[in-house]
């Protein structure tokens, strides 16, 4: 019946400002799209009385809903979360997944209420967490597979045969938006540590360390395990013709991908040509 979308930003060099991915899809299909600033202004909320939905479907919408909103549609607003609730409530679910080693997280439908996703759960499923995913690596799985969860939760809502389930009071841990300073990547960590803040933290916002003064963005990295001839201070860098590693607070890590201040992505190896490591250097302050 319509679509809210948060409003048109800036964006490019020109800082036009540029509708969401959703509101220019709803806009192709001929649907009504409303944008408010903060879901409780009062001229949305009389639009959302007049339209007067049955169920409203959230994925990823990044406001709270104010009781006064929450009240309006007859069967709720039923949200896609990328976790298997009560685990991992809050804005940054698949991050903190890959952050914590998770081996198996998920999606899950539930009921919102005043609460932060703490509503009965409609309906769940599962997904592996591989062993070099990065979180926008799952989360592009959980989106897809999240999509037919949801529309299946709808259906069943719809016709009766669902009924949200209450959350245990067990099991609840929190998720909250990850900050730049919570990526920066601390070399004295077991290479684990480190090669999970680099995969959770990819692509945004992107783990980070110090070299020559200037931030350096980590996009991937391996496991280096077994190289005894790699004997790494923390953050101590190695460089051979193919590779280049860094030391951690185990065994090393060899870089793959990194984004230099200022430029684009680029192989390790590359960058480590171009700026000319001398032996002994470090990443991190």
């Amino acid at each position: 019946m319509a679509v809210v979308t948060r409003p048109d930003a800036p964006a490019g060099r020109g800082r036009k400002l540029v509708a969401s991915p959703v509101a220019e899809r709803a806009e192709e299909a001929g649907i009504e799209v409303l944008k408010p600033g903060r879901p409780r202004e009062e001229g949305f909320l009389a639009r959302l009385r007049e339209i007067a939905p049955d169920c409203c479907p959230v994925v990823a919408y990044g406001a709270l809903l104010p009781k006064s909103a929450l009240d309006i549609p007859a069967r709720g607003w039923v949200n896609l979360h990328f976790s298997l609730l009560p685990a991992w409530r809050g804005a940054a679910p698949v991050q903190h997944a890959v952050l914590a080693g998770d081996e198996v997280t998920g999606a899950s439908t539930f009921q919102i209420e005043e609460g932060l996703d703490s509503g009965p759960v409609y309906g769940v499923l599962t997904e592996q967490v591989r062993p070099h995913d990065t979180s926008g690596d799952l989360l592009t799985r959980l989106a897809f597979a999240g999509s037919g969860l949801l529309v299946a939760t709808m259906d069943g809502i719809e016709d009766g045969t669902l009924q949200a389930v209450p959350q245990p009071a067990e099991g609840v841990t929190l998720a909250p938006k990850i900050e730049v300073e919570d990526a920066k990547v601390d070399w004295a960590a077991p290479a684990l540590r480190v090669d999970r803040v680099i995969r959770g933290c990819a692509p945004a916002p992107g783990a980070w360390t110090v070299f020559r003064d200037e931030r350096l963005k980590l996009m991937s990295a391996v496991s280096a395990a077994g190289h005894d001839e790699l004997a790494l201070a923390p953050g101590e860098l190695a460089v051979t013709k193919k590779a280049v590693y860094a030391g951690t607070g185990s065994h090393p890590l060899e870089l793959v991908w990194v984004q230099p201040q200022g430029k684009k992505p680029m192989k390790a190896a590359d960058w480590a040509r171009g700026v000319r490591i001398e032996g002994g250097e470090r990443l991190g302050d």
